[in-house]
């Protein structure tokens, strides 16, 4: 698993989930709403903690910046 994400990528995915969650748990999303954004939240989590996107694959996108040759 080649990582494919860069530091900007992972944290905007890491504040997004953080926000879902205070969200949540100060009861301003409810509901189906909240199932469907706290999936989503943990998903991108769990993609930032490991830098790669399953979802860049088939498109061959990546964040990451390339390291210099030499």
């Amino acid at each position: 698993m080649q990582k494919n994400m860069g530091t900007a990528d992972r944290t905007i995915r890491a504040l997004l989930a953080v926000a879902v969650g205070v969200l949540y748990f100060l009861n301003v999303i409810s509901g189906t709403l909240a199932i469907v954004l706290g999936v989503f939240a943990v998903v991108f989590l769990l993609t930032s903690f490991v830098s790669f996107c399953p979802a860049y694959l088939p498109f061959k996108l990546s964040t990451r910046k390339r390291e210099p040759s030499g």
